[in-house]
């Protein structure tokens, strides 16, 4: 039987860490040791990010709503749940991209939010 020799397939694999770990810095980049101990801590930090991505958006939403909010002298929290009140359903993306981009538009909003704790109250 013949021997099986496996250059073609190492030189694959090698070739795919060494892809993967362009980017980064000194020999991390193009020896494949230090390439695969990289590549791994890379996978660890996107995992760990693809989370914390949610996280910061959503805050990033909330300070855009409530610095809105405040201009119509309303804090975040009485918005809404004034929006809530009037029975206003939209996610907090939409809202603070309606506060950043359309001022008129949000300033409707908040009025109809105000109406609401007023009736409620």
């Amino acid at each position: 039987m013949a021997r099986v020799k496996r250059g073609v397939t190492t030189h694959a694999r090698h070739k795919k860490i060494i892809k993967m770990a362009k980017g980064s810095r000194g020999r991390a980049k193009n020896c494949f040791r230090t390439a695969v101990q990289r590549v791994e801590k890379n996978l660890q930090y996107a995992y760990r990010d693809r989370r914390a991505k949610k996280r910061d958006f959503r805050a990033l939403w909330i300070q855009r709503i409530n610095a809105a909010a405040r201009l119509h002298d309303l804090t975040y929290s009485k918005f809404m749940h004034g929006l809530k009140l009037a029975g206003i359903e939209l996610d907090r993306k939409v809202l603070a991209n309606l506060a950043a981009l359309h001022a008129s538009e949000f300033k409707t909003l908040a009025d109809q939010a105000t109406k609401a704790l007023e009736k409620a109250a």
